[in-house]
């Protein structure tokens, strides 16, 4: 059996959670590699990643490279003499990164391949009405997420469970899922199976702004998922209308309620408890929102400093 020695390649919170537990079994952490720092908000502030923060704080040996093929780089990581890479929620690697350890390079993703392979594949499920996800441990190749896999496992998405508290969920299984992982490979018994390249398969696309659009035509349960897929981040939106006055508001948390109505598609009406859009098979009772430059506030709380006339409209 040979000792593990591992670079670690990751940048968001969920990958913390994976590089914790890898360094709370003991295993021989070699390096760490991130994303360099960059400005962010207002203030331009220079904001440090999670992973660098954690590294930062264990004494980890750490790299921030910009570019991945840039050959001081490549020599300072075959210097750390790892024969293990381990990456989660990092970008592309070049073949000259991935194949360089002699046990090779597995990647931790957030969907049970091959579906949802992609840059989004936590919300997209969801945004689908998925029933079940999980996470896939791989051998990474040239292309994205087409690897080898190696252990996968499964669990249920509660029909109302948002985004976010899928992805926590999701990081606590993907740390059990790599741990196996790297006592699969330690022992030499990591048996692979080949991914399908052909058939019904769903893509986990990158969010950007269009896609995260309500469009308040659709199905009343495919607007519910959306909302609940980018719940808390990026958050869907929609343009709330009323007279001359127009605010881009973000949505957090919803319910659906399937009704049979004769109101315009779109228009808006409130209680004390909740904002309703009628859609064409009900109403989306928003509890949970957000108007430009004020923070997430609940419903009733939005509702008992604003009112609007009965012409607004959602779009």
């Amino acid at each position: 059996m040979e000792r593990l020695r591992i670079v670690f390649m990751g940048t968001p919170e969920f990958a913390v959670g994976i590089l914790d537990t890898i360094y709370q079994h003991n295993h021989d952490i070699v390096g760490v590699i991130t994303a360099p720092d960059k400005p962010a908000g207002r203030g331009q502030k220079v904001k440090y990643s999670a992973v660098k923060e954690y590294a930062t704080e264990k004494g980890l040996t750490l790299l921030q490279p910009t570019n991945l093929k840039d050959e001081a780089f490549l020599a300072e990581l075959k210097s750390l003499n790892a024969n293990l890479q381990v990456v989660v929620a990092f970008r592309m690697l070049p073949e000259a990164v991935w194949k360089m350890p002699k046990l090779g390079t597995f990647n931790l993703h957030a969907s049970l391949l091959p579906q949802y392979r992609g840059a989004a594949p936590i919300n997209w499920a969801i945004i689908n009405g998925e029933q079940h996800t999980g996470v896939t441990t791989f051998f990474i190749d040239e292309k994205i997420d087409t690897g080898a896999m190696i252990l996968k496992q499964e669990i249920e998405i509660g029909p109302n469970e948002l985004a976010g508290e899928l992805h926590d969920r999701l990081m606590e299984l993907g740390k059990d899922a790599v741990i196996k992982t790297l006592t699969l490979i330690e022992s030499g018994k990591a048996a692979t199976t080949l991914q399908p390249v052909a058939g019904d398969l769903k893509t986990a696309y990158k969010l950007n702004r269009e896609n995260c659009k309500i469009d308040w035509t659709k199905p009343g349960i495919e607007i519910h998922n959306l909302i609940r897929g980018l719940s808390p981040y990026p958050a869907a939106w929609f343009l709330f209308k009323d007279g001359e006055k127009e605010w881009d508001v973000k949505v957090h948390e919803t319910e659906f309620i399937a009704e049979s109505h004769d109101k315009a598609t779109g228009s808006i009406s409130a209680d004390k408890k909740a904002i309703n859009v009628a859609v064409q098979d009900g109403f989306i009772r928003i509890k949970s929102l957000q108007f430009p430059g004020k923070k997430r506030m609940a419903a009733k709380e939005v509702l008992n400093g604003m009112s609007f006339s009965a012409d607004a409209m959602a779009s």
